[in-house]
Order: C-alpha cells, then structure tokens, then sequence
C-alpha cells in the first residue's frame, strides 16, 4: 500500500475581511517502525517517500550499522497503520544494536524522542575528518540550489530538506521530509546507497541547526554543515567539539560561521 507523501484536505481561511471555503494541499505524516532482527528500535513519524534511505540514513546515523556490509537482509512491510521497514544484521552488530534501543515513537520535531537515558542523548561524538575546502560562493550557490530541489515543499509550504554539495559538482542530492532530521537521515542513506562519502562534500539544510544534526553529521563523518537558520547553542558547543564547521543564517550572498571556520574562505579579513 502506497501513501501519497501530500493530500488535498478542505478548511475556511479566516480574514479580517471574513472567512471562505479552501483547499490546502499538506504534507502527511506516516508511522515508520525502524525493526532490527525483529525488535523495533524506533517508530518515527515522516513523510512516506524514501522511506529505504530513511531506514538505512537513521540506522547509520545512530551508529546500528557502520556500513551497508552490517546489513545482511532488508525489507518494508506496507501494514494499514504505517510500514516497517526491517532489517537482519549480521552477527557483530547485536551489541551494538542493544546498546542504541530506543524505547518509543519520536514525533517530527525532535531526533531524540524515545531515547532512554540521559548519556544516549548526550553520546561522545567522534571527530570529523579534515574534509573539503569551500568558497563563500559554493555556500550561496547551494542554498540556492536548494530552494530549487524541493517539489514536496512547492506543494505543501511544511517541510525541510537536506542536500549534499560536493565541491566542483554542486548540489548533488536532495532529500525532503516533514522533519528536518528525517530529511537528513534520508539523505545519509542516499548516499550510502550511491557509494559517495559525506566526507568529500558538504550537507545544506533548510532549518535550523539544532543537536541531533550535529549528531547526524559527525557519525556521517561530514566536516561541513550549512543551514539557513540559527544553531543553537549546545549545537555549536558539539560541533566545536567534533571539529565540525557551523555555516548557519545562510541567505543570499550572506552566512555566519560558527566552530572551525578556516573550513570556508570568506576573502574577507577577520577584523571586519
């Protein structure tokens, strides 16, 4: 059973002139079980398209599997109350797996619903490599990029994406979901799929820069993090930590750059 990622659904616009009759087109939200040899890490609500690279994205980024060869079977289940996308692993990950359970549904807004202990929230992230060197314009050129990469959000004005920039290339791959760390779980899995190393490029949001992306990002081993809103604090202290590059405000020709800078060249000297 396929689920439409979007649904027309009738409301009444209310205006200081009065009120009529619309059709809003939205985005839906769809109960997706996360199942490792036949335990449920995680039910996640997202947006029902790339749900393979979701499943695959979310269980590299909380560190179930280290590459793809972790996986010795994959299937999704289509069920009436959402679909489950299951994995067998390989006999080395059973503990891994048992240390990363997760206890119960994580709703959109946030990538740490459902943990259950304060140190699973707060885990060591390792370092990031050296990574790529970027211009102030491959940063501009991405986020416009982006905005151009976004179909499920032209319909529905409610969702994030996630894009990889690979220097030289430019933005190679675009990933949306109703949230913003779903897109980048999806995103992570799209790449691994494709055999390209979040090591070489660059990974652009639409939304803020917020704990669990600095999570996502240095487990993918992605030095680079570019967003169009703000980070928030404890997101810049991890990304300082990880050794991380915070890219963030990123609007037109404009961006602030927060924890290891020397990452981008601005051309500009530091006393402006």
């Amino acid at each position: 059973m396929m689920v439409d990622p979007f649904k027309s659904i009738p409301g009444r616009a209310v205006t200081p002139e009065g009120s009529r009759q619309v059709i809003r087109t939205l985005p839906e939200e769809w109960p997706v079980a996360i199942v490792h040899d036949g335990t449920t890490l995680a039910v996640m609500m997202a947006s029902p398209q790339d749900l393979e690279d979701f499943a695959i994205g979310f269980s590299l980024s909380e560190g179930v599997i280290r590459t793809l060869d972790d996986i010795a079977e994959f299937e999704m289940a289509e069920h009436e109350a959402g679909t489950e996308c299951r994995f067998w692993l390989v006999d080395t990950q059973g503990d891994v797996l048992a240390t990363r359970r997760r206890a119960f549904a994580g709703p959109v807004g946030c990538g740490l619903c459902g943990i259950d202990s304060l140190e699973a929230a707060n885990r060591a992230l390792p370092q990031v490599p050296e990574g790529p060197r970027l211009s102030a314009g491959d940063v501009a050129r991405a986020v416009e990029a982006l905005r151009g990469q976004q179909p499920l959000h032209d319909r529905t004005r409610a969702v994030h994406a996630a894009g990889f920039l690979l220097p030289g290339q430019g933005l190679l791959m675009v990933r949306e979901d109703v949230g913003r760390h779903n897109a980048l779980d999806k995103l992570i899995g799209a790449l691994a799929l494709a055999g390209i190393s979040p090591s070489d490029g660059a990974l652009v949001m639409t939304s803020r820069l917020s704990v669990e992306l600095i999570q996502k990002a240095a487990v993918a081993q992605c030095a680079i993090l570019i967003g169009v809103s703000a980070p928030t604090a404890h997101a810049v202290r991890l990304a300082e930590g990880a050794g991380l590059t915070l890219a963030a405000f990123a609007r037109g020709d404009a961006f602030d750059l927060y924890a290891h800078p020397d990452r981008i060249r601005t051309g500009a000297s530091d006393d402006v």
